[in-house]
């Protein structure tokens, strides 16, 4: 990171940190549902294994909170960066919803829906990352390229239910 001073260090471990709360919020409804509900639908063949998803989604909010630092460092007296943040919240709740309405309610259909809005808000958080910080925004093309395939899984157990 470029010009990285240590008394960053506490903004970006904040950072990370409010992401990863986000992910042990939605947590809450997944876990419980991956081996009942979620077990029971009809999946594609290609459906990645279940063991996949905690280190992936922890690579990806590793990344994303690295983003957001990014972004932060630069001032939130700028109006930029509190734009560019505002989206990331916007995100960052998407997110945490998709598991509620997906795996807390059993609304595949909800979650599709909710889950296509959080691909429009992540591709909105990446340009405005972008836009102030370059590495910021390309930090979310993992998370973009994960969702995306998400969306995907999320579609076909529509159908295939």
């Amino acid at each position: 990171m470029e010009n990285f001073n240590l008394r960053e260090v506490p903004r970006l471990i904040a950072s990370i940190l409010i992401v990863f709360f986000s992910g042990a919020v939605g947590s809450l409804a997944t876990f419980p549902e991956i081996t009942t509900w979620y077990a029971a639908l009809a999946k594609p063949a290609w459906t990645p294994p279940n063991e996949w998803f905690g280190p992936i989604w922890t690579t990806l909010y590793i990344l994303i909170g690295i983003a957001l630092f990014l972004v932060w460092r630069q001032g939130w007296d700028r109006r930029d960066v509190r734009f560019a943040i505002g989206i990331f919240a916007v995100q960052l709740v998407l997110n945490i919803l998709w598991s509620l309405v997906f795996f807390g309610l059993h609304s595949i259909l909800g979650g599709f829906i909710i889950i296509f809005l959080l691909w429009i808000a992540i591709l909105a958080n990446m340009v405005a990352f972008y836009v102030l910080s370059k590495p910021a925004g390309l930090l979310f093309v993992p998370y973009i390229i994960w969702v995306s395939i998400a969306s995907y899984l999320n579609y076909s157990v529509m159908l295939l239910n």
